[in-house]
Formats: structure tokens, C-alpha cells, sequence
């Protein structure tokens, strides 16, 4: 499941940093989340980062996209792969 910045989001700028996907950015009002590179953190942290800083709670689960932890980790995997380097 992605997660979603509702419209109570102060624009404060906290929660893009602390992304590892990159998944969110500056909207025409508040900020968003990209849904193909949100994985909840999966494969990075234990709990979503940006719900952990976010001052006004404003970041809650995503209902439309469902998806399992399995997932979730399968597309970490997908967005990583190219950044990983390969010794031989």
C-alpha cells in the first residue's frame, strides 16, 4: 500500500529528505507522494520515515493501493537494482 499526503499537509518540508525512494515532491499545493516508488519503506526501515517526522499527521495509508509486504518489497527490490553494485 502507498502511502498518501492529505490535504492537512503544512508544507513543511520534512518528510521529502527523509524518503529513500524519492517517492515524494512539491505539488502545485502541498506535497505528494509518487505511488510506483513508495514502499511504506519497506527494504529501508522498519516503519514509514516521512509518518515518523511529520508534524501534523498527515500521511496516512493509501486505501485505493493496496499492497502486500511482499510487494512492497519486490518494488524496493525493482528501485534498487540499479543502484547496487555488482563485485565478481
Amino acid at each position: 500500500m502507498s502511502l498518501i499526503i492529505t490535504d492537512d499537509c503544512i508544507n513543511c518540508d520534512v518528510c521529502e529528505p527523509e524518503c529513500p525512494n524519492e517517492a515524494i515532491s512539491q505539488g502545485d499545493e502541498i506535497y505528494v507522494i509518487d505511488p510506483s516508488r513508495c514502499t511504506e519503506c519497506v527494504g529501508h526501515f522498519d516503519e514509514p520515515q516521512c509518518q515518523q517526522v511529520c508534524p501534523v499527521d498527515c500521511i496516512p495509508l493509501d486505501p485505493d493501493r493496496v499492497e502486500s509486504k511482499d510487494a512492497l518489497m519486490k518494488k524496493y527490490q525493482q528501485l534498487t537494482a540499479g543502484s547496487q553494485t555488482v563485485t565478481g
